[in-house]
């Protein structure tokens, strides 16, 4: 039929539904459980772990990039602002987001949970 739409109801796929929680900063926050199907700590995220956190932080195009690169949890912690701006060939916008949203609040929590 000409001029009408199929509708798709969404699947839903409850290993990555996830906590998310709106900062003043505009950013979206994930919290990390093991009801999204990773473990608490990303210096034990699988490549695959890694590539879920930033579909499900709505990075779907750029999460590729990290799959690409074979980016873990322990070469996720290590990424400096420059790896992430240049080194995954992503856009400007999402790269800094990424990196100040996500990468950079995942390395400081890292080392605050571990320097005790």
């Amino acid at each position: 039929m000409r001029g009408v739409a199929e509708v798709k109801e969404p699947c839903s796929l409850p290993m990555l539904s996830v906590d998310m929680e709106n900062k003043e900063n505009g950013s979206v926050g994930v919290k990390n459980s093991m009801e999204n199907g990773r473990p608490p700590d990303p210096a034990d995220w699988a490549v695959t772990d890694v590539v879920n956190y930033f579909r499900t932080a709505g990075f779907e195009e750029q999460a590729s990039a990290f799959q690409e690169q074979e980016i873990d949890g322990k070469s996720l912690l290590l990424m400096t602002r420059n790896d992430v701006l240049t080194g995954l060939q992503l856009k400007l916008g999402p790269a800094l987001k990424i990196y100040e949203y996500h990468v950079k609040p995942l390395q400081s929590k890292h080392l605050k949970n571990n320097s005790s």
